[in-house]
């Protein structure tokens, strides 16, 4: 029975599979560019389109085929319905660019909310070596030289620990901003496209990063500046440290699309994520370049450290209503 309910859904996919692959394109070119992007007789597709999508995505909740193909039909019946049936006046005369900015900002969470396992592991393979990083060191703040090279830890410290009462040389701010934006991207990056390697490379990457970092933090700390880097991190740590958490999942995510294909092969499981992977990559890039605007113009000055501190939780709690509030509802079906 099993090996027939298989085959089924083999045979169901690769019957299905032009279909939606069509209205996959049509869709993201609607939402970037809008309706008007479309020729008329890709305009008159849409309709039927999506309303073989729904039947397919009832027929295979129905049969319980794979979780990976469910959650692929469902992201794709919401962004389909949302250029379809978009809220009455948004966006009704707007710019196509505004129209496909507001639909990316709640096609992300949504993206990420549909991967939750994988951004499970991923914040655990972060923070744990994290915290663990940071309690050994300030335990034994020599711990730290058998994770980040102790001439990078010196000229740190003595930063933080003067302070930044006086803010940055004139022009610092801008160049500091460019140095957070090639770091922070870059390591982003590799969490993500390293976990074409089955996932195993963004795991490493995750690891060494939360490793990495909570040492940094604790030897800093233990020397006596621990005041000083919280007020410097805390201003924009959601978002960046939250940034580098979903590069990671989706790595993980593309990685497990790779182990467990199903009964398809693994160009087609990876199909079926490539939509939400590439929608959290560029939405994890995006918090970076406002992180490192942050980190590069404000973490850095001489403003009071409460307001940093201030400014800093509300940001971290607004980061968490975003991801777990925004584009519920707002099209077509709850995933899973």
């Amino acid at each position: 029975m099993a090996m027939m309910s298989a085959l089924t859904e083999a045979a169901f996919v690769g019957r299905r599979q032009p279909d939606w692959a069509l209205l996959d394109q049509l869709t993201q070119r609607a939402t970037l560019r809008g309706l008007r992007s479309l020729q008329p007789t890709e305009i008159a597709a849409l309709p039927r389109l999506y309303g073989d999508l729904c039947a397919d995505l009832a027929r295979a909740e129905g049969a319980r085929y794979s979780g990976p193909l469910v959650d692929y039909l469902t992201g794709l019946t919401a962004a389909a319905h949302g250029v379809l049936y978009g809220a009455p006046g948004r966006g009704r005369g707007a710019p196509g660019f505004w129209r496909g900015f507001v639909a990316a900002f709640e096609e992300f969470p949504r993206a990420v909310r549909r991967h939750p396992r994988a951004m499970l592991l991923a914040f655990v393979l972060f923070f744990v070596p994290f915290f663990a990083g940071l309690g050994a060191t300030l335990v034994n703040p020599e711990f730290a030289y058998r994770i980040v090279p102790e001439a990078m830890l010196r000229p740190l410290t003595e930063v933080y620990a003067r302070g930044f009462a006086n803010g940055r040389a004139v022009g610092a701010d801008t160049l500091m901003a460019g140095f957070y934006i090639q770091n922070n991207v870059g390591i982003a990056l590799r969490c993500f496209a390293l976990g074409i390697f089955f996932g195993l490379g963004s795991a490493f990457y995750l690891v060494q990063n939360g490793l990495s970092i909570g040492a940094v933090l604790g030897y800093v700390a233990a020397r006596g500046a621990g005041d000083n880097i919280l007020t410097f991190v805390v201003s924009h740590g959601s978002l960046e440290l939250g940034a580098i958490v979903l590069a990671g999942g989706a790595g993980l995510a593309l990685g497990w699309s790779l182990v467990s294909p199903g009964e398809q092969s693994r160009i087609t499981s990876l199909q079926r994520v490539a939509r939400d992977l590439a929608t959290i990559v560029f939405g994890a890039a995006v918090m970076l370049l406002l992180a490192a605007g942050i980190e590069g113009f404000w973490s850095g000055s001489n403003l009071p450290s409460l307001v940093k501190r201030g400014v800093g939780m509300a940001l971290f709690v607004l980061v968490l209503l975003y991801f777990g509030l925004v584009g519920r509802g707002t099209h077509g079906p709850k995933t899973i």
